[in-house]
């Protein structure tokens, strides 16, 4: 169903390597899903450029791909370098046809900020990843007054290289739906989890190690590399001599995969809807004991919206999305020694369940991020006009 309303029309890029909703993992496209009905609503028309299989609402739907390309990811340049480039040259083709797009809203990492810049609208480039990657691109860049950006924390454009933070207009924080769906679980178990990608940056071997030194249960929760659960990852390893060839999937058999026993440490696989709900509401605590400084943080929202506190390493966005002794506790980065004696102590129990779930209910709603997101939009779209007319002048 089209919106009524007299809002602008935006194309958002939400790239082609996941659909949107993702099914199971997916960061960036579980924001994009949360951000759209909610932009709809408010009386934005979306125009949504993702891949073939993406089910969410929209006004209209552009792909290069039927399908997604996320499995490609860990190839070599040289055998993926195309696919971002095929799914840009699609959305350049569209902007190129048509005039009545405002503004592009891009969410694809490096290419999104510099393929737009002379395709028609002026571009809001939202950076989703760690700003010390890319810095040849980073460190030089200029939008030209066409291209501006947002950060999804404070402290991960305090990391930006100059060049980029001068197109900054500020950081917007993310949100889930569960803010103001969320139920208390019927019942908690003494058993920690950790939701996200299993890939070096996430720590989950830091949070096996921790499971054998306290003997506190944990629950690995999300894909490794492609591969969404243990089944699919075993028959990979029995017929394809390729897989053990990526990086997570290495990483994973060497440092993780030796301490699983499905007692004290369990790998569930990518878990997405109700089941994720169910494990992430019922369980004590959400372990982050992250080795990367995490920018955005999805999964401590949809942890906090749920009920559920945080523990972790005091790294990325962490320290700005909890309060200290009441929805989560953080110790000094790497100081495992000091999360095994308050995970020991089951310090998350003095932890307070009902101040996460205000938290979330106050700082991170899908309208408080869309509302956030429009106001952007009015400011890039009168930084274009201002531009505008000083060329003419």
């Amino acid at each position: 169903m089209t919106t009524s309303g007299a809002g602008p029309t935006v194309l958002l890029d939400a790239g082609p390597w996941l659909p949107v909703p993702p099914e199971g993992y997916g960061g960036i496209e579980a924001v994009v899903a949360t951000l759209v009905p909610e932009l709809r609503r408010l009386g934005v028309r979306v125009v949504l450029a993702t891949v073939g299989t993406s089910r969410l609402a929209v006004d209209e739907r552009l792909s290069a791909f039927d399908e997604p390309r996320f499995a490609a990811l860990a190839a070599p340049y040289n055998r993926v370098m195309g696919i971002a480039a095929a799914h840009v040259e699609r959305v350049r083709a569209e902007l190129r046809a048509r005039s009545d797009i405002d503004l592009v809203h891009s969410h694809l990492e490096a290419w999104g900020l510099v393929a737009y810049a002379d395709a028609g609208p002026p571009v809001l480039h939202t950076l989703h990843w760690d700003l010390t990657k890319h810095p040849e691109l980073y460190g030089r860049f200029d939008g030209r007054g066409r291209v501006l950006v947002n950060g999804v924390s404070a402290d991960q454009l305090a990391r930006a290289p100059a060049a980029l933070r001068a197109h900054a207009l500020g950081h917007v924080p993310l949100a889930t739906p569960l803010a103001t769906t969320r139920r208390p679980p019927d019942v908690v178990e003494d058993r920690l989890v950790v939701l996200a990608r299993l890939t070096p940056a996430k720590g989950q071997d830091v949070a096996a190690r921790l499971a054998r030194r306290t003997g506190r249960r944990v629950v690995l929760a999300g894909p490794v590399g492609p591969y969404g659960d243990p089944a699919a990852l075993r028959h990979a390893l029995a017929t394809d001599p390729r897989a053990r060839e990526h990086p997570d999937v290495t990483w994973f058999l060497e440092a993780v995969a030796p301490l699983l026993d499905d007692d004290l440490v369990r790998w569930a696989g990518a878990l997405h809807g109700e089941d994720r709900d169910r494990l992430l509401a019922g369980s004590s605590a959400q372990l982050c004991p992250l080795h990367w400084d995490e920018p955005g943080g999805t999964g401590v929202v949809e942890s906090l919206a749920l009920g559920t506190p945080v523990v972790g390493y005091a790294r990325g966005c962490l320290p700005e999305l909890l309060d200290p002794g009441r929805t989560g506790h953080l110790v000094a980065p790497d100081d495992e020694d000091a999360l095994a004696g308050f995970l020991a102590a089951r310090g998350e129990t003095a932890l307070d369940r009902a101040a996460c779930r205000a938290a979330a209910s106050a700082r991170h709603t899908p309208e408080i991020m869309a509302r956030a997101y429009l106001d952007l939009y009015g400011r890039v779209l009168a930084r274009a006009r201002e531009g505008a007319a000083l060329d003419v002048v």
